[in-house]
């Protein structure tokens, strides 16, 4: 299995810098994982309810550790944001174009996560993932 089916192939899913603007990245990729089923808890310390869900404010506020761990944050903050996830026991990260951060990834490989940092982005996969299933 590449590393992109190990993060989709998870049960529980967190999204590091969701957003209430449903015209940012961090909103759309929220919705998108919502509309393919899968169980995700959006992360913004700026809000308390995306998209009609509850939203923490970090990965250590969470009820449960997802196993995959989407990041749409910008650099300093996906810094952050990987070290909380790889003291929480996440498995999979996949920082999406522009959220990139060398430090952390070489962080989190060294901590042993799967990491997705290549430029790949969530939205473009569900939506071919979406089509299969329609098919």
């Amino acid at each position: 299995m590449d590393a992109i089916e190990t993060f989709l192939t998870a049960k529980c899913f967190a999204l590091a810098g969701a957003s209430r603007d449903p015209e940012k990245y961090g909103n759309r990729i929220l919705r998108a994982l919502l509309a393919s089923g899968r169980k995700v808890f959006p992360l913004n310390p700026n809000a308390t309810v995306i998209e009609g869900i509850q939203a923490y404010e970090s990965i250590g506020k969470l009820p449960e550790v997802p196993e995959s761990l989407s990041i749409v944050t910008p650099p300093h903050v996906t810094r952050l944001v990987v070290e909380q996830a790889i003291r929480a026991g996440v498995k999979n990260l996949w920082m999406q174009p522009g959220a990139e951060d060398l430090q952390a990834s070489k962080q989190a490989r060294e901590s042993g996560l799967n990491v997705i940092d290549d430029g790949s982005c969530i939205l473009v996969r569900l939506a071919v993932e979406s089509r299969s299933r329609s098919q």
